[in-house]
């Protein structure tokens, strides 16, 4: 356990006394206590002031510390202090300003630990500016002691950065105040200064400007060169309240390692050990659960009175809304803190933690709860939620079981409701299914009782935030420099295209990195159930369709968007994928002069794409012919591409295939490979081996390639 109580003094105002009091109250607290003190000059601005005040010449700082640490030497703190014949040791920041940029948090968090072991109290005077410095000197503390003066700006000055505090995650039981210069004349009554700031005012010292004036400039401490006067006595006081009430105000931190040195390995891990051991940390550690119990029943309380006393039940938690977002998320995050503090029985000082924990709560009871910090990391692109106990990720092509977990089902029904409110829809037993998005555009899809029998179950399919070019798809190996050239052709040439492929097989990004190739001056109309398409064309109109209402009324489908579309005069209609009817509308307005048209399906190959044309045509209710059905598509689509998702978890556009019309004498629709992705074996880390090849096959439509004035080399076709 930590042997030192840090005392830090801060305030954003000057001139209200902080180094004149920390330098007394160290003095004091030596006597009265007999215990080894460390006075800590952090005041930057102002790093001489504590040494004039004890007429001490300090030749070492901090600052000379930061520089023995960067090149890797071990150092004695003691060796950079200076001891006044009190018994008093002062280390300081900096010798002169111009130094300051030298001490940064790496330094702080070697640097206090050392003091942590050495003394039995730290007095720090933080000085006055909120910098990541601050923050972790503040991180060590146990007590923070904010000196305000009876005067409207210090006051002011002194809410602002008790806000800042709290919005860090300080909570206020670990902050008082220090009410200096209490009895000036034209100043306010103490009484009104505790009516206007919320935490204890902890000493009341009185102004006692002839006393204090001497001592400073005899460079002798108040409280030794006028140990009667009442600046001293007052001193005095708050020392024996320290002393007294020692248990209620220095609360024990938890004891963790703070953030470390990088570079130290048996330090550095410390910090995520802690994660590990209660349980919070992404490794599939599930051996670990037996001892998050006392945590997360932590987390459970906190959340309870949470809700309850900030009623959050009724209050507008818009996620789309960022602006209203920001302000209850900030005043949630506050109470949280508070209430943290009281519910732990120790109070959670590390920042590191505090923050961690905070965030969390704050989560469950505004956001997406644990799924938060999932949605955020980039290298996830699926987050399947099972049950509260299951949370499934992909990353890179496999899936992966988490370590987090929901409070409960309902808090996972809260997520959803959360989600779909915003856009108008509804879950419940009488419509147990919902598809709907993000604000960043990741489609959600949710499903509850009674369809789902294990709990609320919850697909998340993030929006990719880069934008996909064939550029990147050849440098990311999904296709060569030959297939891309051809797409492009085929693109700019208005040919029909189709794209195909399983589940997580990659189809909107290659639609997405075709669209690139549409010129600019063309009028292009997407329609999607969930909006995933990103263009970059400046004439790019977009529509979604729309579910029925809580009455059964108002759905908008897919076929009456692209009916309307063909009365907006459209030059290019992108379908973001067609799963029913819509299909035969596609086809038919491939037919009739809204050539370059694309879209995605849902199929196992180029050759299961036929089939499925046919199922979605005849499932619609259309009674047609199965030979007029195909007629239709040959005629209709030009080129497949497929994708596919390997067994490594790799992405490739492992077809590009060209109708070629109807096979003579028989119903079947005539396709011919021009591209194909040949899988020769698999590495010995499980990567697929493989590569593209043209089949030697020419596209029939070469010609008319070639007559819009589009360069498209023979040999690219050539099998090699």
């Amino acid at each position: 356990m930590s042997k030192a109580k840090f005392i830090v003094f801060f305030s954003t105002k000057g001139g209200v006394g902080k180094t004149l009091v920390s330098t007394n109250l160290a003095l004091t607290l030596r006597k009265e206590s007999l215990g080894s003190i460390c006075l800590v000059d952090f005041d930057l601005e102002a790093s001489m002031d504590m040494s004039r005040l004890l007429d001490l010449s300090p030749a070492k700082s901090i600052a000379d510390i930061a520089v023995i640490n960067k090149e890797a030497k071990d150092y004695k703190p003691e060796e950079f202090m200076l001891k006044h014949s009190s018994g008093v040791e002062l280390l300081t920041g900096c010798l002169r300003p111009s130094q300051s940029p030298r001490i940064d948090q790496k330094v702080i968090f070697e640097l206090l630990p050392r003091l942590e072991k050495k003394y039995d109290y730290v007095i720090i005077d933080a000085g006055r500016a909120f910098t990541d410095s601050l923050i972790g000197v503040l991180s060590f503390a146990n007590l923070i002691l904010l000196v305000v003066t009876p005067d409207i700006l210090s006051i002011y000055q002194t809410k602002w950065a008790l806000d800042v505090l709290q919005s860090l995650n300080f909570p206020l039981k670990m902050v008082k105040f220090v009410l200096n210069r209490s009895e000036s004349i034209g100043s306010f009554a103490w009484q009104e200064v505790k009516v206007n700031l919320p935490a204890e005012i902890l000493a009341h010292i009185p102004s006692d400007g002839k006393a204090v004036g001497l001592s400073v400039n005899r460079r002798v401490p108040v409280v030794t060169d006028s140990p009667k006067c009442r600046f001293s006595l007052a001193v005095y006081k708050l020392t024996q309240e320290i002393l007294n009430r020692k248990e209620e105000l220095f609360l024990e931190r938890v004891e963790i390692d703070k953030l470390q040195l990088a570079g130290s390995k048996e330090i550095a891990a410390r910090p995520q050990d802690f994660w590990q051991r209660y349980g919070l940390s992404d490794a599939q550690a599930l051996e670990q659960e037996e001892k998050v119990d006392e945590l997360v029943e932590l987390k459970h309380r906190v959340h309870k009175r949470i809700i309850e006393e900030l009623d959050l039940k009724r209050m507008d938690v818009n996620l789309t809304d960022q602006a209203k977002y920001r302000e209850v998320r900030a005043k949630t995050e506050k109470a949280i803190a508070n209430v943290l503090a009281e519910e732990s029985g120790v109070l959670l000082s590390s920042f590191e933690v505090r923050s961690r924990l905070v965030k969390e709560i704050a989560d469950e009871a505004l956001a997406l709860g644990p799924l938060e910090d999932l949605i955020n990391d980039k290298e996830i692109t699926d987050i399947l939620v099972n049950n509260k106990d299951q949370i499934y990720i992909e990353r890179n092509g496999k899936l992966e079981l988490t370590a987090k977990r929901f409070i409960s089902n309902e808090h996972v029904r809260q997520v959803i409701e959360r989600i779909i409110a915003p856009l108008g829809r509804r879950i419940d037993e009488s419509s147990p299914m919902v598809d709907a998005r993000l604000p960043d555009g990741s489609r959600v899809n949710a499903i509850v009782h009674p369809l789902s029998l294990s709990g609320p179950m919850l697909t998340i399919r993030k929006f990719g935030r880069e934008k996909f070019t064939a550029e990147k798809l050849i440098e990311l190996k999904s296709i060569n420099e030959p297939m891309s050239e051809f797409i492009r052709a085929c693109v700019l040439s208005r040919k029909n295209m189709l794209i195909s492929g399983g589940t997580g097989s990659g189809k909107t990004t290659v639609l997405n990195a075709l669209s690139a190739f549409i010129p600019d001056g063309e009028r292009i109309i997407t329609i999607e159930d969930a909006a995933e398409l990103r263009l970059s064309q400046k004439h790019w109109a977009r529509l979604e369709s729309r579910p029925a209402n809580i009455e059964g009324k108002g759905a908008v489908t897919i076929c009456d968007l692209f009916r309307n579309t063909l009365r907006m005069r459209p030059d290019r209609i992108i379908v973001g994928e067609c799963r029913g009817a819509e299909s035969l509308d596609m086809l038919q307005a491939m037919n009739t002069g809204h050539d370059g048209s694309m879209t995605t399906i849902h199929a196992n190959s180029t050759h299961d794409v036929l089939s499925r044309l046919d199922s979605m045509i005849l499932m619609s209710g259309v009674e047609l012919p199965i030979r007029a059905i195909r007629e239709m598509i040959a005629s209709a689509i030009d080129v497949i591409v497929h994708t596919a998702r390997l067994s490594d978890g790799s992405r490739k556009v492992i077809q590009i295939s060209e109708i070629t019309g109807m096979v003579a004498q028989s119903h079947d629709v005539a396709m011919q490979d021009i591209f194909v992705f040949k899988q020769t074996g698999l590495s010995q880390q499980g990567k697929v081996l493989g590569h593209f090849e043209a089949t030697g096959f020419i596209p029939s439509f070469i010609e008319d390639i070639r007559v819009r004035g589009i360069k498209l080399a023979d040999d690219i076709f050539q099998k090699k």
